[in-house]
């Protein structure tokens, strides 16, 4: 039986990670990452081709970002040179420009690979661009950072970004049976219990090799399941940065659920930011956003909801208040929808921006002076309420401003009945116009 740090042909030798152990010895061996790696993706296609360009590795932590650039130094036969942006300065950059440009000259290429390569700021991002230019070094930059917020539009403009994606099920089952066969002993789980591990990793494949290293010492006399699994591990916390990419794309993730009527989904979403984190006043605010984006006028009592959770949530604190916002959620997800208001709203900014300093017409002016009077101020205003109807049907935009008609209400919740009152009111006006 394998010993689980064993370094073959050596004794006494510094413990080998069983994540160094399984670490791929040829891209074929990668597991997962198809969409880049496979004979029609786009490494795929590179290779073929003999034309690897300079690359940024976007992907979660786990998922083969290191294993991918050290395999492409191997198949391009370039030296692969390793540095991190976070521990590496100025004079380190130097350094290793210099060193591939030595290797140029006697005919070896280099492939530079800069971990968390978001972390170097706008001035030492741009001293890549000459040296990546003139072919000095390969760059392969790997980040966990979304590279359109973080990376400089020159590097990116030089560089071709490959997203790698967290380790599906499948994957993660591969990479267990990997293990086992290194350990030449099955992990003492039962079936339960080896997907509630997985699940631990969430999609993490260094961290499913920890948690393996970490089973694999228990001496258990039966396979255990999912609850003494629990008890002796902690669940990996799921990835979320509040700041960060996570944040915006679980937010979207939400709000269009709510726009899309489903509860459940509102919910899980809603649930996800809590548990990784989220100050429930960010999602408080948000929930008001949605009513009145989203809901408007179709549903005018989804806004005092939101507001009222907000308060119940500010009274009783965390973690019961929580369940208040709960109860926005599932509201605004089974609320009618209708962004009336939203879209007149944005077309009333449009035509304020296009009409600049239009004045109102003169019949709807005060006029609290003599001279304005003499202007013409109020003249010919017609007061509604004397009216027959109590509607004038009189102009209120500016002169020579078409009315636009920008509020469109739908046929759906309480904008059924505003949508009466709006074709009234049309046909009203053209009545009044036209006597």
């Amino acid at each position: 039986m394998a010993d689980l740090f064993d370094t073959p042909g050596s004794e006494g030798a510094a413990p080998r990670p069983l994540a160094d152990r399984l670490r791929p010895a040829t891209l074929s061996e990668v597991i997962g990452q198809r969409q880049v790696l496979g004979e029609d993706a786009p490494l795929g296609v590179m290779l073929s081709s003999g034309s690897l360009s300079s690359l940024i590795l976007w992907g979660p932590p786990g998922v083969g970002k290191t294993t991918i650039a050290r395999l492409l130094a191997d198949e391009t036969d370039l030296e692969f040179v390793q540095i991190s942006a976070i521990f590496s300065g100025v004079a380190d950059l130097k350094k290793v420009f210099e060193a591939a440009r030595q290797r140029r000259r006697v005919g070896q290429g280099t492939l530079l690979f800069v971990d968390e390569i978001h972390r170097f700021n706008k001035a030492q991002q741009d001293g890549f661009l000459p040296h990546m230019e003139d072919g000095t070094i390969l760059l392969v930059g790997a980040t966990t950072e979304n590279p359109s917020f973080e990376l400089n539009a020159a590097l990116l403009s030089r560089s071709q970004v490959l997203v790698l994606e967290r380790l599906g099920p499948e994957d993660m089952e591969h990479l267990l049976e990997r293990a086992e066969a290194v350990l030449e002993r099955s992990l003492p789980l039962d079936a339960e219990a080896r997907g509630a591990l997985k699940d631990m990793a969430d999609g993490d494949g260094r961290a499913l090799l920890n948690l393996v290293e970490q089973v694999a010492a228990w001496k258990v006399a039966q396979p255990l399941d999912r609850d003494a699994l629990s008890a002796r591990l902690m669940r990996r916390a799921a990835k979320y940065d509040k700041n960060g990419e996570e944040h915006y794309n679980l937010i979207s993730a939400l709000h269009k659920s709510v726009r899309g009527s489903d509860p459940d989904a509102a919910l899980y979403w809603f649930a996800r930011m809590l548990a990784g984190g989220e100050d429930p006043r960010f999602l408080a605010r948000r929930l008001v956003r949605m009513a009145v984006e989203d809901i408007g006028l179709a549903d005018p009592q989804a806004q005092s909801v939101c507001l009222d959770s907000w308060n119940t949530y500010e009274r009783l604190g965390s973690p019961e208040g929580e369940l208040a916002l709960s109860q926005a959620v599932i509201y605004l997800a089974l609320a009618p929808k209708s962004n009336a208001n939203y879209v007149a709203y944005k077309g009333a900014m449009n035509l304020a921006k296009k009409t600049g300093s239009a004045m109102p017409p003169a019949h709807i002016l005060n006029a609290p002076t003599s001279m304005m009077k003499d202007l013409g101020y109020g003249s010919g205003y017609n007061y509604d309420h004397d009216a027959e109807d109590a509607f004038s049907g009189q102009n209120y935009f500016p002169d020579g401003v078409a009315r636009p008609g920008l509020y469109q209400p739908v046929e759906r919740g309480f904008e059924r009945d505003l949508k009466k009152r709006v074709e009234y009111f049309d046909k009203l006006r053209q009545k009044r116009q036209s006597d």
